[in-house]
């Protein structure tokens, strides 16, 4: 994920955590990118010293709760936080990908199989929740993470445990994203219960699967007529056959014809056994798919002045290369051996993986005037057996050649 660099009123520390750049921001806060003393990354939320005050401190301290009580693997970890600081901070696991609003609006809809997936492990993830006696009451596609090892939801702020029916609210206030909400939700109906979780997930996967919400307008207050009109059928334009009855159940009006989380999980199991995939492997399709198209920057904050070496592969995703010493001059190219480290996790799929133009592996570059041919290149020969030529290491060592080519004086 990018960082942006602090800004000179950010802060550098907090609790223990070393900021290294923002990562995202609100009405009510900021996300930094942090450090742990022992290294481990974080994302840190503060909340702004302009709305800081003692119902906002209060929401902040009911936020913390919620996520000491909250555990589970598609559930980004709680690590520490301090409601009482001069400058209130949370700190949760970070998680390395883009949300899933971003990654559809930048390569378009999920497959089928996908949205299945998605579904699945979202639904069974908010049960866990729901089995804790809470609600995330604000789920939605910039509240889902696509990481390295599947997505996780974020951002509980607008949870509330669901046997109770206090509220830190006025009494005509409605808090949550209108594009996903349920539509007892949108009418301020209190205390709300587990479907408007299972609303807002089929929000979800119909975003996920067409690029839109069930309901759209021009403005906020068209838009909630739509979705608290009892006669208005969501808009399901665009989404899979297979998918509409599950979708238009999970989008019903009322709370009560809403199917169970449980439910949920068994539909799109279907779906995805019905493509002749188990539910295993549209898992790992998911997560190859969502980290095949997710561009990573390392490291994410902006780096250090940069060797020949480093500049050379600087363009190379999830690749990193030990460091080189920098070189006044330019006699000879140092190429990388067997030293090499693996490139970044990428989960096995078992089945043929779902073509898709963005997927495919980037063009090799031109070879330099007076570059071997590929068979001549890459690691000397350790024993017998035939060559074995590492892709990585030619488009690295044709980077460096690039490199050097342009810097030689002659």
């Amino acid at each position: 994920m990018n960082a942006a660099p602090l800004s000179p009123e950010d802060p550098t520390e907090l609790g223990g955590f070393e900021l290294l750049g923002r990562i995202g921001h609100g009405g009510m806060g900021q996300v930094y990118l942090g450090e742990s003393p022992g290294g481990e990354p974080a994302a840190v939320k503060i909340i702004k010293p302009s709305v800081v005050d003692s119902e906002t401190r209060l929401r902040f301290a009911q936020e913390i709760e919620v996520l000491k009580t909250i555990w589970g693997p598609r559930i980004a970890a709680f690590l520490d936080a301090d409601a009482e600081a001069e400058q209130p901070w949370l700190a949760t696991e970070y998680v390395d990908g883009p949300d899933l609003r971003k990654h559809i609006n930048t390569h378009g809809p999920l497959p089928l199989v996908l949205v299945a997936s998605l579904g699945a492990t979202l639904a069974e993830a908010l049960a866990g929740v729901h089995k804790q006696g809470l609600l995330h009451r604000d789920l939605k596609p910039a509240n889902i993470l696509l990481g390295p090892n599947g997505p996780k939801i974020i951002d509980f702020g607008l949870a509330v445990f669901t046997e109770s029916s206090a509220s830190l609210t006025a009494p005509n206030t409605v808090l949550g994203t209108p594009a996903c909400m349920a539509p007892e939700q949108a009418n301020g109906v209190k205390p709300l219960t587990s479907p408007v979780d299972v609303y807002a997930l089929g929000a979800v996967m119909l975003y996920a699967a067409t690029g839109h919400y069930p309901f759209q307008a021009d403005n906020i207050h068209a838009l909630f007529h739509l979705i608290t009109k009892a006669d208005t059928q969501a808009d399901l334009t665009g989404a899979p056959a297979e998918l509409v009855p599950l979708l238009t159940s999970m989008l019903a009006y009322v709370p009560q014809d809403r199917p169970a989380l449980p439910e949920v999980v068994q539909e799109c199991r279907a779906v995805i056994e019905t493509q002749g995939l188990k539910i295993a492997q549209a898992r790992r399709r998911l997560t190859a798919h969502t980290t095949a198209t997710t561009v990573t920057d390392t490291p994410p904050v902006p780096p250090a002045p940069l060797t020949l070496i480093d500049a050379a592969v600087a363009n190379l995703p999830t690749q990193t290369l030990p460091q080189q010493p920098t070189h006044t001059t330019a006699p000879t190219v140092p190429l990388p051996q067997d030293t090499l480290p693996p490139a970044a996790y990428t989960p096995t799929v078992e089945a043929e993986p779902i073509p898709a133009a963005h997927d495919q592996p980037p063009a090799r570059p031109a070879a330099a005037p007076g570059t071997p041919p590929p068979a001549q290149r890459g690691r000397e020969r350790t024993g017998p057996g035939p060559l074995r030529t590492s892709v990585q290491a030619r488009r690295v060592a044709q980077q460096l050649r690039e490199v050097y080519a342009q810097r030689a004086k002659f």
